[in-house]
């Protein structure tokens, strides 16, 4: 495949390309498994791609390996290509084990993940959440950062695709005013995975958890334990495990679904009313 070829010379991998494998499991991107001479690696393609897409993913795991130390995929060299639109990202290729997954351990290292800081809410690039682009920032308040880049900006996103039923609307702008009933505005700004959802980590080699796919950011790790939740894929090892290590404040629970309410805004924008009536549920809990 020309491409593959072309984006394996553009990155400086010198060796010999010998196979390659499509992937399935990804709706954003193309996904393949890459055999050279030497070793694999796992190629992420998609045409069209904004020009920080892949660059955004890259800059998080970086901050995953180099920061918090905690494992995933090395990000190997960015590709791009004018003359077939073609965008992408070259990882280390992780071997899934067949040893049963240790959730135990992946909450462990999620509470690693956590206990590294920044002096801001935020972070200092644009990111993506799925294929939304996602504005930062630096903040010195997380209830600022919390309400006007992750809720509001979802909420002017949501708006602008005919989503926001009066109702709905007059709901999201009572909610976002009293907002700080609810949300801390200095907890400790943890580095965040941003997408914590059963399909962003795998087990490698002898059940190691590794974090794919982040969107990163500095924050309230609430955010990432209130998603981890919405759809399941974690086991109850992964929560005490992660309790033991670094417990939540006694009263987390009470904001879980406003956490969530992000995540579900960013599932409206991207899938439709489907998801509208979770939206409206979270929003009549705080508001009636």
């Amino acid at each position: 495949m020309r491409i593959i070829e072309e984006a394996l010379a553009q990155i400086g991998i010198d060796e010999e390309f010998e196979t390659y494998e499509r992937l399935g499991g990804g709706d954003i991107n193309e996904a393949y498994r890459l055999n050279t001479s030497e070793c694999s690696y796992f190629l992420k393609l998609k045409k069209k791609a904004p020009e920080a897409f892949f660059e955004a993913e890259k800059q998080g795991l970086d901050a995953l390996i180099n920061q918090a130390g905690v494992h995933a995929p090395k990000p190997l060299g960015l590709y791009r290509s004018d003359s077939s639109g073609y965008a992408g990202l070259l990882l280390e290729w992780i071997e899934t084990d067949k040893t049963p997954a240790r959730q135990a351990d992946l909450g462990y290292e999620t509470a690693k993940l956590h206990r590294t800081g920044a002096s801001y809410y935020g972070y200092t690039s644009d990111t993506y959440i799925g294929e939304l682009p996602q504005p930062n920032g630096a903040f010195s308040s997380w209830l600022e950062y919390y309400r006007d880049r992750r809720i509001g900006k979802q909420a002017e996103l949501a708006k602008h695709r005919g989503l926001l039923p009066v109702k709905r609307a007059e709901r999201l702008t009572k909610l976002r005013e009293q907002m700080d009933r609810w949300i801390p505005a200095e907890p400790h700004p943890s580095l965040l995975h941003g997408d914590l959802w059963g399909g962003n980590w795998l087990a490698g080699p002898g059940g190691q958890p590794y974090f794919i796919d982040p969107s990163v950011l500095y924050g309230d790790r609430e955010l990432d334990i209130a998603f981890s939740k919405l759809f399941g894929g974690f086991s109850a090892e992964f929560y005490s495990a992660y309790q033991a290590d670094f417990p939540l404040a006694y009263n987390w629970k009470e904001r879980e679904p406003l956490y969530q309410l992000f995540y579900l805004l960013v599932h409206l924008n991207m899938f439709g009313e489907v998801y509208g009536k979770s939206v409206d549920r979270i929003l009549k809990h705080y508001i009636g």
